[in-house]
């Protein structure tokens, strides 16, 4: 729904950071599958690289954090019929 002619188009703060953070936590688990990828581009070999459990290791503190993350994150979301009727009182 766009403005009427001559207004600016206003956003709602509140509605526009629960946006964000709906779209940070849908990007999350293309960001975590980028990190599960890391180990791959290591180095491999005994004497420079890096090992299977320095791997796995990395793998699961990069699980952890990502649970982590999303639970934070889902913490600050609120339900969408909130947004929209906290939108609706600011008009």
């Amino acid at each position: 729904m766009a403005p009427p002619p001559g207004q600016p188009l206003f956003l709602a703060r509140a509605g526009y950071r629960q946006r964000r953070l709906r779209d940070a936590l849908r990007l999350l688990p293309v960001f975590g599958a980028i990190l599960w990828m890391l180990p791959l581009l290591w180095p491999k070999g005994s004497d420079e690289g890096y090992s299977n459990g320095n791997a796995l290791i990395y793998i699961f503190a990069v699980w952890v954090l990502l649970i982590g993350a999303a639970l934070l994150m889902s913490r600050r979301l609120r339900p969408e019929g909130a947004i929209e009727e906290a939108e609706d009182a600011d008009r």
